[in-house]
């Protein structure tokens, strides 16, 4: 099982890999051949990210090779990103405690003036826009205007920006800083609008996930699989599955890269949960091979992403 965050993009894992070693020129030369292509930029730059926060030494020596580079900015603010949700970690509010709320919060304003640096330096680009929006789950409840009028200026860029979008979706669920009802506004609205083929047509499938997560088992994951596959098999709940699938697909197979195998891990594990479409699901996980990469949807229902994951091909076979 392929647990690497860049999944299928090999060009993205050689040039991480590349610069954690110490070669900075990978990232720059990998970011310009991406060119404008939005959402396979947006998911280099989170992955290059992780690596600006475990490792800053190779961006501090892009920054010093080349001063003011916009991408650099970019990728400084995204890894104090990491760094922050890092420090919170990923349990419920109720298990975190007061220490790694403080610096989740330090982090998060130091990313929300790195992130504006790079809007600044990025004027097309709506990624920065997307890092701002990160910064911003810190503290949300002062900035639900706030956020959306970075979202607004995100999609002004891009109208179906996925990672921006999918901010939103986060942003606006009840266990953030929002309501069930405005979740599905966030992911409903965009899926509607977009044309066939484009990845936000899938953030239903997310909804419905925190969704479940929320109202049949926050704290617990075995004990509530049962009640969470019941809601998945409501009529209403399947027949939104479907309709996301086949308008994503109606364009053409997808792509792999960018989120193409995130987004097949939702509609696996959709499918399961709803028990729906085995032999479409069997042909999904053909695609995604081992690419597991992080999915954090699986850890709405089992423990461990792997497990999930393990649970869903076995079932498909």
């Amino acid at each position: 099982m392929d647990t690497d965050y860049a999944q299928a993009d090999l060009h993205l894992r050689d040039a991480r890999d590349r610069v954690v070693a110490g070669d900075w020129t990978a990232a720059p030369q990998l970011m310009h051949a991406t060119g404008h292509d939005w959402e396979l930029r947006s998911r280099r730059l989170a992955v290059l990210g992780l690596a600006a926060g475990h490792t800053p030494e190779w961006v501090k020596a892009w920054e010093a090779a080349m001063p003011g580079d916009p991408t650099v900015a970019i990728l400084h603010a995204e890894g104090l990103n990491v760094l922050a949700g890092e420090a919170r970690g990923w349990a419920s509010a109720r298990n975190t405690s007061p220490e790694q709320f403080r610096e989740f919060h330090r982090l998060s304003e130091a990313a929300a003036a790195a992130g504006q640096r790079a809007v600044e330096l990025n004027p097309e680009d709506p990624y920065p826009w997307v890092t701002r929006m990160g910064a911003m789950l810190a503290n949300g409840h002062q900035h639900h205007e706030d956020f959306r009028i970075v979202l607004g200026e995100a999609v002004a860029r891009d109208p179906y920006h996925f990672e921006a979008h999918l901010t939103a979706v986060t942003f606006l669920c009840q266990k953030w800083y929002g309501s069930h009802e405005q979740m599905f506004a966030a992911a409903r609205g965009p899926a509607a609008a977009a044309p066939a083929g484009a990845s936000v047509v899938m953030l239903p499938l997310l909804a419905h996930f925190e969704y479940a997560l929320r109202e049949f088992g926050f704290e617990t994951r075995a004990e509530s699989l049962a009640a969470k596959m019941e809601y998945f098999r409501r009529p209403e709940v399947t027949q939104e599955i479907a309709w996301c699938a086949a308008k994503w697909r109606a364009a053409g197979e997808p792509r792999l890269i960018a989120r193409g195998i995130t987004l097949r891990h939702w509609l696996a594990l959709a499918n399961y949960l709803a028990g729906h479409d085995r032999p479409g699901t069997k042909a999904v996980l053909s695609q995604i091979g081992s690419y597991l990469g992080s999915t954090p949807a699986y850890g709405y229902f089992w423990m461990r992403q792997a497990e999930g994951f393990q649970t869903v091909s076995k079932w498909a076979r």
